[in-house]
């Protein structure tokens, strides 16, 4: 974690060196290949990590996004997210978690993923039972275990909107599911 902060760091030190000579599109695109990327790497791994690690990288985030509308460090950031359309770091965990999801219960994904996620079988003939949900595994304490796939991924999944869980097509998914996450995240403000 300390090492993605740093790295992230330098990179936007080294972009804001250069950023008064190249234009909004490049300091976007620069930002994107250097600080995003490693934001993104492995982030489903972040899940359930406390807020306080969380936290730092959104400040990573939010300062990329500052560099790239050039403004100043106390100006709220929530209208600058929402135009560059970047969801906030824990739901971009959360985004994460469930494409791969999608795409073990859709075969496009690893085959040993697939075989953590078990469908939600009611005893009787409930609504439900076309809902495509997902059984959700107890855990007796809060512990790492929680972090895991084949915990988290049901828990996700199954507060999904059912058009969403019954979608079938990998990119209608992702749009889908990035404009249910974006208002989320943005809805209150």
């Amino acid at each position: 974690m300390k090492e993605i902060c740093r790295k992230c760091y330098l990179s936007l030190y080294q972009i804001s060196q250069i950023r008064s000579y190249i234009t909004d599109d490049a300091a976007c695109t620069l930002v994107n290949a250097l600080v995003t990327s490693k934001l993104d790497n492995l982030n489903s791994l972040l899940y359930g990590i406390p807020d306080c690690k969380i936290q730092q990288l959104q400040y990573i985030q939010n300062n990329a996004a500052r560099l790239i509308a050039k403004c100043k460090k106390y100006e709220n950031i929530t209208p600058i997210l929402k135009k560059l359309h970047w969801l906030p770091v824990s739901f971009r965990i959360q985004y994460k978690i469930l494409l791969l999801c999608f795409k073990s219960l859709n075969g496009l994904g690893p085959k040993y993923l697939a075989e953590l996620l078990l469908p939600y079988v009611p005893e009787k003939d409930l609504r439900s039972s076309d809902e495509r949900l997902l059984t959700e595994t107890k855990t007796r304490l809060k512990t790492y275990g929680d972090r895991a796939f084949s915990i988290c991924a049901p828990k996700l999944w199954n507060k999904l909107p059912t058009a969403l869980r019954l979608c079938t097509k990998i990119e209608a998914f992702k749009k889908l599911l990035k404009t249910h996450l974006f208002k989320q995240a943005f809805d209150h403000c």
